[in-house]
């Protein structure tokens, strides 16, 4: 389908059923509560991270992008670190290093709620936290909560826990629920290395000869 001159046919019926069901009013309700949502995110972060692209009146559009080069300068904490941070608190992270390298591009969207858009500013802001404890020396630039992010229930189960921190501010940060706690399966792989070193991970197949 990618040879097609019009791209994958699947996707345009969901396109047009979401116009259709939507309507005229609904579009235009949706565009005005996504940037509203954008611009009350960047606000409440402005204070925490430089955001890019703002317009003569300090607005953004629809997504706001905060800038996070100024802090791996500083501290060596990068976009992928607060990524791998963000799954402590139970999010998906952003989009990464699009449109700008080293940035997180932030779009709500229409479909968040004032409490989930909170959630995550406040997630953010404790993660900005996090970091100025790196700035100030009291975690070191390679053994912190962001580099060893995220943190799986096989991380607390060990007995011999080595890490300048606590089980709970790996695993509960800013007081996450202990009921509602999303765990992640696997602590950090290879990612663009394991895209550009393949191998194969089949055992070898026995030989038997008569």
């Amino acid at each position: 389908m990618s040879a097609a001159p019009w791209g994958s046919a699947g996707i345009l019926p969901i396109t047009w059923m979401y116009i259709t069901m939507m309507g005229a009013e609904g579009l235009r309700k949706a565009t005005v509560v996504a940037i509203l949502n954008a611009n009350y995110m960047a606000q409440k972060l402005s204070a925490h991270f430089p955001v890019l692209y703002t317009g003569q009146n300090g607005m953004v559009a629809h997504e706001c992008i905060i800038d996070l080069r100024p802090l791996k300068q500083s501290t060596g904490v990068t976009d992928e670190d607060i990524a791998k941070r963000l799954m402590d608190f139970g999010f998906h992270a952003p989009t990464m290093s699009f449109p700008v390298p080293g940035t997180l591009m932030i779009e709500p969207t229409e479909s968040e709620s004032r409490a989930e858009l909170d959630r995550f500013i406040d997630a953010m802001i404790h993660i900005r936290e996090e970091i100025a404890a790196i700035e100030a020396g009291d975690f070191s630039r390679e053994d912190n909560p962001l580099k060893n992010a995220p943190h799986t229930l096989e991380d607390l189960l060990e007995e011999d826990w080595q890490r300048p921190y606590g089980k709970r501010q790996a695993a509960f940060p800013a007081g996450q629920d202990t009921v509602d706690k999303f765990w992640p399966c696997v602590n950090r792989v290879d990612n663009a290395f394991g895209d550009r070193n393949l191998f194969c991970a089949r055992q070898p197949s026995k030989i038997f000869s008569k």
